[in-house]
């Protein structure tokens, strides 16, 4: 027994130095690796493209961006910011520049290429980076009431615009950098990153300075499905596309059933309605422009443009104008929206309509008196069903009609028939007329009844 005891306990601890012994080599081996590793790593740039609004996506991306550039030991990351402005709430904006400011690899922005601009959320990326510069043309500056730490540099800026060397002078960037490459270098002579250039002789005995071969910068940008939902948390996209699906429903609903303009019409509201969520808008603009598209549809039903068509577009207008609380639209954006909307509504739609109703024939006086079936209820308005096609009627001296009754075509007005019962309608109260003696006959004597074609 007391043998067993020993050898269990041999076996133990030469375990455990065993165990040891691995512990040790797997940390001695990891290491060169992991330095090795780091240095591989530590030879690459990256450069993150922010263009748009700061929405939740694009913040969401730069630090996704962030994170990876820290765990791979990135020589530095940079912004190439071309924003108006953001569009999330204060504190998940003030997480992002906390981010970008306690960063552990260098962060630097550029507002390029020439042209870009920085406003706004956008313009405290530069107040927290490790290294800020400017493309000539490209401006910076109107930062908003919003709290920064370090703000207090760009108070005498107040909502002005700093264009390339002003900015420079204003202490908003640190340096005018025409090109990406050029920042890079400049952040180098700084010291914010380490050495990344090599001269190259050039003929003539020129020599230029060049980014090392062993360096290499990696471009990054949003997937295609969140380019999509960024590029509609844009203002005019958004509002564009809620112009289009309400415009494409009230076809849809005039048309009858749903087909590629009811599927068109879904598609750009669902895409609008995020994109509506994401800005800052006036929910009472957003009911104005409902309200406008259902006024549209009161006197489409008539096919003549009335009062509500009046009604509707100072509606249109209203809304459109006061739609976005902090946002910007373009005076093209908003005439070009306006107008396509109501050159759509007032000419567009009642053509596609008088299409899909149309016949062969040059009138329509053909139709009355041919028999249609009422496809919904007629108190006094409804839908009826003539050959194959569904049209808006209202029954003739407020007669109602129920779902499924044959109805009798008596008047067209528009787009509207006018409708009445097989039996009791005004039709078969001329006949009565017809057939009555009429007072003089009564006087002659001559009661008997007067003779119809269908007589002779």
């Amino acid at each position: 027994m007391d043998e067993v005891l020993t050898n269990m306990s041999r076996v133990f601890r030469i375990g455990g130095v065993l165990a040891v012994s691995l512990f040790i080599l797997v940390i001695l081996g990891a290491s060169p690796a992991a330095s090795h590793t780091g240095h591989q790593h530590s030879r690459v740039i990256k450069v993150i493209e922010v263009s748009g609004l700061l929405d939740p996506i694009e913040i969401d991306y730069i630090d996704a961006q962030l994170q990876d550039a820290q765990r791979n030991w990135a020589l530095t990351i940079v912004l190439q910011v071309n924003s108006p402005g953001g569009a999330v709430d204060d504190e998940k904006l003030f997480d992002l520049l906390e981010n970008i400011d306690g960063a552990l690899v260098p962060v630097g922005v550029w507002i390029g290429q020439s042209g870009s601009t920085a406003k706004g959320a956008a313009a405290h990326l530069a107040t927290v980076a490790d290294y800020s510069g400017i493309a000539p043309g490209s401006r910076i500056g109107q930062f908003g009431d919003w709290s920064n730490p370090r703000r207090a540099a760009f108070e005498a800026t107040g909502d002005q615009l700093k264009r390339g060397q002003d900015a420079v002078d204003a202490g908003l960037v640190d340096v005018m950098a025409p090109t990406l490459g050029d920042f890079l270098l400049a952040m180098e002579d700084a010291g914010v990153i380490e050495e990344i250039s090599i001269e190259v002789e050039q003929a003539g005995g020129l020599v230029r300075r060049a980014i090392a071969d062993d360096v290499s910068v990696a471009f990054s940008k949003l997937s295609l499905l969140d380019q999509l939902f960024h590029t509609v948390a844009s203002p005019a996209v958004a509002y564009l596309l809620l112009l289009v699906g309400m415009s494409m429903l009230l076809l849809d609903f005039f048309t009858g059933g749903i087909g590629v303009a009811g599927g068109v019409g879904t598609a750009s509201l669902l895409l609008a309605c995020y994109g509506l969520g994401v800005l800052d808008i006036r929910w009472w603009a957003l009911i104005m422009l409902v309200v406008a598209m259902t006024a549209f549809g009161i006197d489409l039903q008539t096919g003549i443009p009335r009062f509500w068509t009046l009604v509707g577009s100072l509606l249109l207008i209203a809304g459109s104008l006061r739609l976005f609380a902090s946002h910007a639209m373009s005076w093209l954006t908003l005439s070009g929206g306006i107008c396509l909307t109501l050159a759509f509504v007032l000419s567009g739609m009642p053509a596609l309509i008088r299409t899909r109703y149309g016949t062969s024939t040059l009138g329509r006086e053909w139709m009355i008196g041919q028999m249609a079936v009422a496809f919904t209820d007629l108190t006094p308005e409804g839908i009826v069903m003539f050959k194959d096609a569904q049209w808006r009627a209202r029954v003739n001296r407020l007669t109602p009609i129920n779902e499924g009754d044959p109805a009798r075509i008596v008047a067209l007005e528009g787009l509207v028939l006018e409708v009445e019962p097989e039996e009791g309608g005004a039709v078969d109260y001329r006949e009565m007329r017809q057939k009555r003696p009429s007072p003089s006959d009564v006087a002659l004597g001559d009661t008997s009844e007067p003779h119809t074609e269908k007589d002779l």
